[in-house]
């Protein structure tokens, strides 16, 4: 519903700047009769165009999502309102039976420049990430110069503090009339000073600093050459050469950035054994994996690996956080793991090593839960450790059930810590599944999670004879139904195991 009412906001900005034109093109026909037509047409010419390029940006950003769009979007809008309220003035000026509205448009005019100001400084900060004292303190001047400056335009109302309008019609300005340009000397030197000291690249520093120079130039020239500015427009043209360039800046990064994640997402899938069956000469079992990350990248892992002919290791596990980070430290941590298990022992004895070294280097203070299971082929044992993870699934009476195992510390959190193993045998027909808390946690738009007891129901409406394969994506589609349309959170990771039995058993063993 919020994004609904998002793509509304926008969708309204643009049925306004439409209307906005319109208007303009209807009350500037009444100076076609008009003696003041020649000093005039100027200023609606360029309030004209000026609108019409409005719509066009309005139109162009509806989809943007980069930083300091919306900013852009409100600056637009403020522009075309000036153009409105400028034209309003244009016609109500030197007309003695309009000065009341004639006041009220020049106040307006004034407090539409006042918001630019504020929300161009917001627009160049958010999109040149000024940081710093300097830039704190520049925030709080601004918004105190802007409650000033609205409180003294407001006190016209009731004394000609820096304007009025006499009984004829025409605008006359005070002594005090300086007073207003304050924010505005102000935000544009302290705004230039940040602009150059930032770490921005050139042309988005030259592209910057046009929306404060040009329209004082143009406002310069054409208002003492024809008597009217357009400095609006002029506005307008500095804030769309500024957006060009820093959004085209922006998005050859993201452009670069997003091959750099494709590269990784590539690396890191090609360490997971994804080419199923991983083991095809191994008839004694059926086995599968899947890792869906919630971001390009994620932190989840799954490891399925032989460390003898008899001894399947099977590895689950979650790296705190997201992304990147997550993605480098869980590419080490399966490394120790694999290394580890290799070298020998039971899986609370690999744990405990792997988690002495990763924390010996661990500076990011990152973690990772783990799940590791020895399976002993030929006799069905099932030798396992959790360093705080999940609890597994098993399915050894043809319905599946929770196995709570002994938990220890995740790999990463303390320098010492102990873990236990836990041991099971399976039988013929027995299956275990294990996965990670994106599956459990998977929640909806309402906020609900999937939980443990929805997973065993999908997991339990599976069909007996049913490959691993088909399980895993029985569970996934039952988490699809349940979160809808709402975005996948967390990485979602799922590892299952059946067992067919070993051809070294006897049926009456096995049994």
């Amino acid at each position: 519903m919020i994004k609904k009412l998002k793509d509304n906001v926008v969708i309204i900005e643009l049925i306004f700047s439409i209307a906005s034109a319109v208007i303009l093109i209807h009350f500037s026909e009444l100076f076609w009769t008009e003696e003041r037509l020649l000093s005039l047409l100027f200023n609606v010419g360029v309030d004209l165009i000026g609108l019409l390029v409005c719509a066009a940006l309005i139109y162009g950003s509806m989809r943007q999502k980069s930083e300091g769009t919306r900013d852009f979007r409100l600056l637009i809008l403020l522009t075309e309102f000036s153009f409105l309220i400028n034209l309003g003035i244009s016609y109500t000026v030197n007309a003695p039976d309009m000065r009341t509205i004639c006041f009220v448009f020049c106040l307006v005019s004034k407090l539409m420049d006042l918001a630019m100001i504020l929300i161009f400084y917001r627009y160049v900060r958010i999109t040149l990430k000024f940081e710093g004292k300097l830039a704190g303190f520049t925030t709080k001047i601004l918004s105190v110069l802007m409650v000033l400056e609205i409180l003294l335009l407001l006190s016209n109302f009731f004394f000609p503090t820096t304007y009025w309008i006499d009984e004829k019609g025409a605008y006359f300005a005070s002594d005090l009339s300086w007073t207003e340009d304050i924010m505005l000397i102000t935000a544009g030197i302290l705004t230039t000073i940040l602009i150059i000291r930032s770490n921005n690249p050139r042309k988005q520093k030259i592209a910057a600093l046009l929306f404060i120079i040009l329209p004082v130039l143009e406002y310069v020239y054409t208002g003492g050459v024809f008597g009217n500015a357009g400095q609006y427009g002029v506005n307008l043209v500095s804030l769309i050469i500024m957006y060009c360039v820093i959004f085209n800046e922006k998005s050859q990064k993201l452009a670069s950035t997003q091959v750099e994640l494709d590269m990784a997402t590539q690396i890191q899938s090609s360490m997971l054994p994804n080419m199923f069956p991983v083991f095809p000469e191994r008839k004694e079992f059926d086995i599968y994996a899947s890792m869906d990350p919630a971001k390009e990248v994620g932190g989840d892992f799954y490891d399925l690996f032989m460390i003898d002919e008899d001894h399947l290791a099977m590895v689950i596990a979650d790296v705190s956080g997201k992304g990147i980070p997550a993605a480098l430290f869980m590419m080490s941590s399966k490394i120790l793991i694999n290394d580890h298990a290799i070298m020998g022992g039971t899986p609370a004895e690999i744990l405990e090593r792997v988690n002495k070294q990763v924390f010996s280097t661990n500076k990011a203070h990152m973690f990772v839960t783990v799940w590791l299971g020895i399976f002993e082929i030929s006799t069905g044992k099932l030798t396992s450790a959790s360093a705080g993870h999940e609890y597994p699934m098993i399915n050894i009476n043809g319905k599946y059930e929770i196995l709570k195992d002994k938990h220890g510390l995740a790999i990463g959190a303390a320098g010492i810590s102990k873990y236990k193993n836990t041991e099971i045998t399976l039988k013929k027909g027995d299956s275990i599944f294990v996965y990670t808390d994106g599956v459990a946690e998977a929640n909806n738009a309402a906020e609900e999670l999937f939980g443990t007891d929805r997973t065993l129901e999908a997991l339990n409406a599976i069909h007996e004879g049913t490959s691993q394969k088909e399980v895993l994506a029985g569970v996934r589609a039952a988490v699809d139904a349940f979160v809808k349309e709402a975005p996948q959170f967390d990485d979602l990771t799922m590892l299952g195991m059946k067992y067919f039995g070993s051809e070294n058993k006897t049926e009456t063993e096995e049994s």
